[in-house]
């Protein structure tokens, strides 16, 4: 399957969007700054939506996944991360999923970790910023109507559990700080400033083991009867994985190390709007970034890692601790359940996870810059808009 293939790589004019917002996001102003930032540019640019408030968790995924969505050229969602992964995943959910994933995607900020949204407005062109000056670029950039490609990271847990995600998945100290400076999300991004402090006074240490497919070793990979049938669920099938009781290919890394401070597996360039955590550049289509922190690094340098990560200035700091590989694939196993899972910055079960990149896999409204190679051959989107489909029955 080619998602993103056919003939679309604008959004139409006149354009009708469905709006998502999350009104106790981040500060819990998102209503607000819709109403002042985002709408008087919608209007200015033909752009007509349709505003729905999400009363609670996984609302945003139920909507979406049982909805109605032909009358829509686009779904926006103003929150943070993790609206938008309740809506990647319900998309992904539905029976027509192979229909509904090609609905283009549109991320405005207004949560207190708006990592996606800093992303976009990085690859686009614009200068690093934050709050009503991220909101508005990103607001420019829906009212621009161009699309990018954009990967897709499948991930198989232990349980049986498959979970899609369009940011991170983190283990170790960036998912503690995530999860635990959830109570002080009225103070916006912030929180994770605080959060880190406080992790770095009690300093933890995780037991593990991480294998990775580099992006050096990939061979280009049908999927085989095996890999389909033993992938009962719907969505693409994960050619580089095998089943999670058996040991990875050989051609596979393992880390010989087994203590680990963090491990993040990226698919973008910032993990918040203040965090650049991946300067190196666009992942390739079908790559991300995997960075682990091994055991043994320092309180005072692991600080300044992280001061260091607001301008992408880390890497420089020669850490040797500090480790970083482009990679196609992955598998985490941490010792005894320990540590806390981040997915685009939600609480999962820690248990034995393994995940692969699908390349170029759904669309989202972006900026300037040419998407990235391919890691393997993929065909890409032509360049004609697609039409607007006639309304329908709304959600």
């Amino acid at each position: 399957m080619d998602p993103v293939g056919g003939s679309q790589s604008l959004l139409p004019r006149p354009c009708r969007v469905l709006v998502l917002l999350n009104p106790r996001g981040g500060k819990g102003k998102a209503l607000k700054l819709f109403q002042s930032c985002v709408q008087p540019l919608l209007v200015q640019a033909d752009i007509s939506f349709t505003l729905m408030l999400t009363e609670r968790r996984n609302h945003a995924r139920e909507l979406v996944q049982t909805g109605e969505l032909g009358c829509w050229d686009a779904l926006v969602v103003m929150s943070g991360d993790g609206v938008m992964h309740e809506v990647v995943n319900g998309l992904m959910e539905r029976p027509d999923w192979e229909m509904a994933i090609r609905k283009p995607l549109c991320s405005l900020p207004a949560g207190s970790g708006n990592a996606l949204a800093a992303s976009l407005n990085h690859y686009a062109g614009y200068e690093q910023v934050t709050n009503e000056d991220l909101l508005t670029n990103c607001t420019v950039l829906l009212c621009s109507r161009r699309l990018v490609p954009m990967n897709l990271l499948s991930l198989q847990m232990a349980s049986g559990l498959r979970v899609f995600s369009v940011l991170s998945l983190a283990w170790g100290f960036i998912a503690d700080v995530d999860i635990e400076s959830e109570k002080f999300r009225r103070l916006g991004e912030m929180r994770f400033t605080l959060g880190t402090l406080l992790r770095l006074a009690s300093l933890r240490t995780y037991q593990g083991r991480l294998a990775y497919l580099p992006i050096g070793q990939v061979v280009s990979k049908m999927p085989t009867s095996r890999a389909l049938d033993r992938q009962n669920q719907q969505g693409p099938v994960d050619a580089h994985l095998v089943p999670l009781e058996e040991p990875v290919p050989s051609h596979w890394t393992v880390v010989p190390e087994q203590d680990f401070v963090l491990v993040l597996a990226l698919l973008h360039s910032h993990l918040g709007s203040e965090m650049f955590a991946a300067p190196m550049g666009r992942s390739e289509a079908g790559a991300m970034h995997l960075f682990y922190v091994r055991a043994g690094v320092s309180r005072a340098t692991l600080l300044r890692l992280f001061l260091a990560m607001e301008k992408g200035r880390h890497m420089e700091c020669n850490c040797p601790y500090l480790v970083y590989v482009p990679v196609v694939a992955f598998r985490l196993e941490p010792r005894d359940g320990k540590g806390m899972f981040a997915v685009d910055g939600e609480l999962v079960v820690s248990e034995t996870v393994q995940g692969q990149v699908h390349p170029n896999y759904f669309w989202m409204v972006g900026g300037r810059g040419e998407p990235p190679p391919s890691v393997e051959p993929q065909p890409m989107p032509s360049q004609k808009p697609q039409q607007t489909p006639p309304p329908e029955k709304p959600l």
